[in-house]
């Protein structure tokens, strides 16, 4: 586990060093911000499309064999990005079409290396495991993408694809020298005893499984709600910090740290939960929300300042929490068809999610999006409380009345 920490941890730098030259790059060729956002929706774009493919073919096949495949083929098209980029020959629509591979890639790759890190522990840990790939994620996307800069100063936009590529040639080396735990060889091997066949339609009905799962049902709505009211925090806050409490772009640097530092800090306590349920999910995200309400109220920034914090550590355990119970309600032969179904959700949700929200922020303001939209997820969450409840309410069986008891005639002696 410490070795694919730290494989994942390389491959997290250079994969967000990468992203944020990509953007750079888009600029330079096109000199347009909308161009730089399509090239992002076009490589998130394969994982609403083939989501759900992706996640089963890392059910269908042993995960270390995935997981080191996919790996490898990010590496290549990372160095034929840095060759094309050395030689001058990398054009916008070729650059969308190595983006659009990428993405490709990564709805196999996501399940197998998520599913993977939790092989490797034993089944009682899988949580810890879970909290620390998120704070490994937010440590390689904080340091990624402040590396960017100095590579591209001392190495060219060539060599920083050339880094990322080497970055996932490594964890590919890595992959070949892990020992899955016990439970995780158990599971192998009970799946490779399923006769041929057995379960078909569970074997082929992701979607299905997923929607008839109550659990991650409501864990989807959540999710839902949440990222297109309230975690959009790169837009919401920048406009709060930049309109009404008159701060610049210094000022909203420094809530983007406080942001990335609550984000660690909350992947850490997450590591504390043993087992993690859809009810603390839904209670995490309704006092997010509430933060949320309590952040667009701000009369000064030293107030926001001070709240944004735990609105980041609590979103922080929020999304950590989810996982682990995605990653652990389904049985293990259905895990990654639930996390490409997932990343299908997932992906509609955060493309439509910033428009709407832009939408919002236009109509009822900068405080009124952040006071609106955390009043909307308390309030969703509350309904399905109070659903749940009656739900409960009426399968609960009502107990049988006791039988009627008949009192036997005294016996009367003899006078």
């Amino acid at each position: 586990m410490r070795w694919w920490s730290l494989a994942n941890l390389v491959s997290n730098l250079g994969t967000w060093m990468q992203l944020t030259v990509q953007n750079l790059l888009v600029l330079q060729l096109t000199g347009s911000a909308a161009a730089t956002g399509l090239s992002l929706s076009v490589q998130a774009a394969p994982g609403l499309l083939f989501g759900l493919l992706g996640g089963a073919v890392v059910d269908r096949m042993p995960r270390k064999l995935v997981a080191a495949v996919s790996q490898a083929l990010l590496a290549l098209v990372a160095f034929t990005t840095a060759v094309l980029v050395a030689l001058g020959l990398l054009t916008v629509p070729v650059l969308m079409g190595l983006a659009a591979v990428t993405g490709l890639i990564a709805t196999v790759d996501g399940p197998a290396t998520a599913l993977l890190g939790n092989d490797l522990v034993p089944e009682e840990d899988v949580p810890s495991a879970i909290a620390l790939g998120s704070v490994v994620h937010s440590v390689g996307r904080l340091a990624g993408t402040a590396l960017a800069a100095v590579g591209i100063a001392a190495i060219g936009t060539a060599g920083a694809y050339a880094v990322n590529g080497a970055s996932f040639l490594f964890v590919t080396a890595v992959i070949p020298f892990l020992r899955p735990a016990r439970h995780a060889r158990e599971a192998a091997r009970a799946a490779a005893a399923r006769p041929r066949g057995a379960d078909r339609r569970e074997e082929r009905g992701g979607l299905s499984f997923f929607l008839n799962r109550r659990a991650l049902v409501a864990l989807a709505v959540i999710a839902a709600v949440s990222a297109v009211l309230g975690r959009n925090y790169q837009l919401t806050l920048a406009t709060l910090v930049t309109g009404p409490l008159h701060g610049g772009a210094g000022a909203y640097g420094l809530v983007s740290a406080l942001l990335a530092v609550g984000g660690i800090v909350g992947a850490v306590v997450a590591g504390r939960l043993r087992r993690p349920t859809v009810r603390i999910v839904a209670l995490l995200a309704a006092a997010g929300g509430l933060l949320q309400v309590f952040a667009g109220l701000s009369p000064a920034l030293m107030v926001l300042l001070v709240m944004v914090v735990p609105m980041a550590v609590v979103e922080s355990v929020s999304d950590t929490a989810t996982t682990t119970v995605l990653q652990t309600d389904p049985p293990p032969h259905m895990r990654g068809r639930v996390l490409g179904v997932w990343r299908s959700l997932s992906t509609s949700w955060n493309l439509a999610g910033p428009p709407l929200l832009g939408l919002l922020v236009q109509g009822a303001g900068e405080r009124g999006a952040l006071v609106l939209g955390g009043l909307a997820i308390a309030a969703v969450i509350g309904a399905g409380f109070l659903a749940h409840r009656r739900r409960s309410a009426v399968a609960r069986p009502v107990p049988a009345p006791a039988p009627a008891v008949v009192p036997e005639p005294a016996f009367q002696t003899a006078a």
